[in-house]
């Protein structure tokens, strides 16, 4: 998943992030049913959401919440990467990829009473095709121009041809979707939280209010920001965003189409956005979970007695390098003096929690398409020091942009592993100026556009397919890394023209190799972030994509 696109203000202690949890959620907490038994999780989030409509996401923090309310047309199977039905009970496609046919669930409702069906899938692909404004902006619109491409009518030069053709409701519980050509990015395209599935009712009342902009600053429509509109047909419907608390509150949906409806009757996330403060919230009994465990503190409250399962690697941490900001950047030896410079493993030795990884491409190897034969750069500061020589950029001076008040699961602590790749850097003879910036909105956006030489970023997978990491960054020219090859470019996109997933596979793998050939950056890592959950909670299966679903939560 993208890195997070919210703009709260979210630089608050640690003491004060435990002190609002105890009285903000204590009374929630401590109410019981009937039975006496407890009817409320709270769960520790380390940022806020975005917005409740997922569609205009393109976070995380978003998608942990709305994952609960909304789903899609394919899902994810429970603590795993493959894909199962969602809405659809089934689906195939033509032998291009480019026809795709659904055969959706019967019986199923929304959470404003509306009917599941092949008209309802159609209202929400259309919706989002014909968007208009500042909904057009990729920053509101993210996956749906990454999965389908632009608009119905493009008003901006940049967005990206429309892929999508058509939705077609071929009978009631058949929903055709065609697309102009085959796609690496589908079928798990369609299991986005960001293209799950709205009421048509609520969509009508959607289209009524506008989203815009004002420089780097998006206002979201009113209807994504409160609760009361939105409608999906997941096993929770959101009825409360107290953003004053930072703090939303869902409640079971008696009628979920699921053969187990929630086990909790009410599910809180609350937002700590410290480590210490989300640990400490759970040590007090404040909250019954969080995520984004510290490394050092996994043993700590395994030893108390705290629930602490580890996901799958399914991550990568990279060192980003912006070509056009630095001319040095554009000499391909001191870019390999840079990966030759980093000390990787130490890196993951003492910052990663263990199962970590060095990373040696682009993808981690839980990926299709990870290559044994990419060219590697070990650690050797003496290579380093004589490559820069070679290029003529001893004593090169260059600005280092890393994030602050942010935990992300591919980046435990930002500002650790910046450190150290500083003093490997200048061992090697680099001048290294550090650019410390807010995760939200200085350090997005700096990065987006260009304007760090390097800097530190990192992906989550959405979906199993080799194009959702490294077609991510280097399908085309991007800003953030500013430099044109073709060779690169072809290479990565390569895949999309095969259905057949070996054939598929195999691109990437060459793909893999190119890119690791031109060094457009450096992987640093993968790592298996890890979950807490209270002594008296029966969790619910982790997922190495982040996704869990907290309806199979209960307590003992």
């Amino acid at each position: 998943m993208r890195i997070s696109r919210s703009r709260a203000a979210r630089a608050i202690t640690a003491a004060l992030a435990v002190g609002l949890i105890a009285t903000g959620c204590a009374s929630e907490r401590d109410k019981e049913d009937s039975k006496g038994d407890k009817d409320t999780f709270v769960f520790g989030a380390p940022g806020d959401p975005a917005s409740l409509d997922p569609a205009l996401a393109s976070d995380g923090e978003t998608f942990r919440v709305t994952r609960q309310a909304f789903e899609a047309l394919i899902e994810h199977e429970p603590g795993g990467t493959k894909l199962v039905g969602g809405l659809a009970e089934s689906w195939e496609s033509n032998d291009k990829g480019t026809v795709w046919t659904f055969n959706l669930r019967k019986g199923v409702k929304f959470h404003d009473g509306e009917t599941f069906n092949a008209a309802a899938v159609c209202a929400n692909y259309d919706h989002w095709f014909n968007w208009t404004g500042t909904y057009q902006s990729s920053a509101v619109s993210y996956y749906w121009q990454k999965i389908m491409g632009g608009f119905a009518k493009n008003e901006d030069k940049e967005t990206p041809e429309a892929n999508y053709k058509s939705c077609t409701a071929k009978d009631e519980h058949t929903a055709v979707i065609e697309v102009k050509k085959p796609s690496a990015n589908l079928p798990g395209g369609f299991s986005l939280q960001a293209l799950a599935i709205h009421s048509p009712k609520a969509i009508k009342e959607y289209e009524k209010q506008e989203a815009s902009e004002s420089g780097d600053a998006i206002t979201y429509p009113k209807y994504s920001q409160e609760a009361g509109l939105v409608a999906g047909t997941g096993p929770y419907k959101i009825s409360k965003w107290n953003k004053g608390n930072k703090e939303v509150t869902l409640t079971r949906f008696d009628d979920y189409w699921g053969e187990e409806k929630a086990k909790v009757k009410n599910l809180v996330f609350r937002t700590i956005d410290t480590e210490d403060g989300r640990r400490q919230a759970l040590q007090a009994g404040d909250i019954d979970g969080y995520d984004l465990v510290a490394p050092a503190d996994v043993k700590t409250l395994e030893n108390e007695g705290f629930q602490v399962p580890t996901r799958g690697v399914f991550n990568l941490l990279y060192l980003g390098m912006t070509q056009e900001k630095a001319p040095a950047l554009k000499k391909k030896e001191v870019r390999q003096a840079i990966a030759h410079a980093l000390d990787r493993e130490n890196l993951v030795k003492t910052q990663l929690p263990e199962g970590g990884k060095v990373a040696t491409q682009f993808m981690p190897d839980t990926v299709a398409g990870y290559s044994e034969n990419v060219k590697k750069y070990p650690f050797d500061t003496a290579k380093a020091k004589q490559l820069l020589a070679d290029a003529g950029e001893s004593g090169l001076k260059i600005d280092f942009c890393y994030p602050t008040e942010v935990t992300r699961p591919y980046m435990p602590a930002p500002q650790d592993l910046f450190e150290l790749m500083k003093a490997d850097l200048e061992k090697a003879g680099i001048k290294v100026n550090p650019k410390p910036m807010k995760w939200t909105p200085d350090y997005v956006d700096a990065t987006e556009a260009g304007a760090c030489p390097l800097y530190m970023l990192g992906w989550t997978g959405d979906f199993n397919d080799g194009y959702n990491f490294i077609g991510t960054w280097f399908a085309h020219y991007d800003k953030a890394w500013g430099f044109k090859n073709d060779k690169v470019f072809d290479a990565v996109n390569a895949g999309s023209q095969f259905a057949d997933p070996a054939k598929r596979t195999d691109a990437y793998k060459a793909a893999n190799e190119a890119i690791m050939d031109y060094l457009p950056g450096v992987p640093i890592s993968s790592s298996p972030p890890a979950i807490a959950f209270g002594k008296d909670v029966n969790p619910p299966k982790v997922s190495p994509l982040t996704q869990e679903n907290f309806a199979e939560v209960s307590f003992k």
